[in-house]
């Protein structure tokens, strides 16, 4: 018996390698799965790595309240019902001090990160059965703070505090709302921004975080997916509100 077994989840960024990693993992364990991105070939793609179950593929920029609401719809009209919900859809931005950093990348990256996710509760929450689940990608990035990473950091500190509210009042309801707070990750999207920081600070970004990491390394999707798993399913029945770091000990 898996233990997602007859659970409805759905996976924003579902593209990427978190999104991809965390699908795989939830199918294996029985679920029903919603995976959504911008790209329709790029899900398609992601699809094709994945093992055989009941897979729904939607393009959806979760930045967009109609996207979010048809999503919503979709994942209603296929599988009846939601438990679990991953809001992992993610930007960067730039790095860039703040006498340069550019408006509209900051509310770009804003309105992916803490509009998306608090969208995502908005749509999906009132449909969740109790027991459900509602996990949002945050970061490591939110217990800190780097020079010119300002749309990023302050975006990831936000989703702190939205999944805060959202724990208190979805509680009654059996309903837990938790982040999980990834580390440097070895993957592109890592890779573009530890490119952009290293511009900025004057050395190597990839040397620059594995200095500042514990175990001296980078984490794998495959590792923050078993983080995921383990706040989505009923391992986790008596946790919410938390922040789940797995950062290699990056935040200790």
């Amino acid at each position: 018996m898996g233990l997602l077994d007859g659970k409805v989840c759905v996976v924003t960024g579902g593209a990427g390698s978190i999104g991809s990693a965390a699908a795989k993992l939830m199918l294996a364990e029985g679920a029903k799965l919603v995976l959504s991105d911008l790209d329709l070939v790029a899900l398609e793609k992601a699809r094709d790595s994945l093992p055989d179950g009941a897979v729904e593929l939607v393009a959806a920029d979760v930045s967009r309240p109609e996207d979010v609401a048809a999503l919503a719809a979709r994942t209603l009209e296929r599988f009846g019902a939601v438990d679990v919900v991953f809001s992992n859809a993610g930007n960067f931005g730039t790095v860039a001090p703040i006498a340069d950093y550019p408006l509209d990348t900051f509310e770009a990256v804003h309105a992916v990160h803490v509009r998306g996710a608090f969208l995502m509760a908005q749509s999906f929450t009132p449909h969740m059965r109790a027991g459900g689940s509602f996990v949002i990608t945050s970061s490591v990035a939110a217990t800190r703070g780097d020079p010119g990473v300002y749309a990023y950091i302050s975006a990831k500190h936000a989703q702190v505090g939205l999944m805060r509210c959202l724990a208190k009042e979805l509680a009654p309801r059996n309903i837990r709302v938790n982040t999980v707070h990834p580390g440097p990750i070895d993957n592109d999207f890592q890779l573009r921004v530890e490119q952009g920081l290293g511009a900025e600070i004057g050395r190597d970004g990839t040397e620059f975080f594995n200095d500042m990491i514990p175990m001296g390394r980078h984490g794998s999707a495959e590792e923050v997916a078993k983080a995921v798993l383990f706040l989505a399913s009923d391992m986790s029945s008596f946790t919410t509100g938390s922040m789940l770091m797995a950062d290699g000990g990056m935040s200790a």
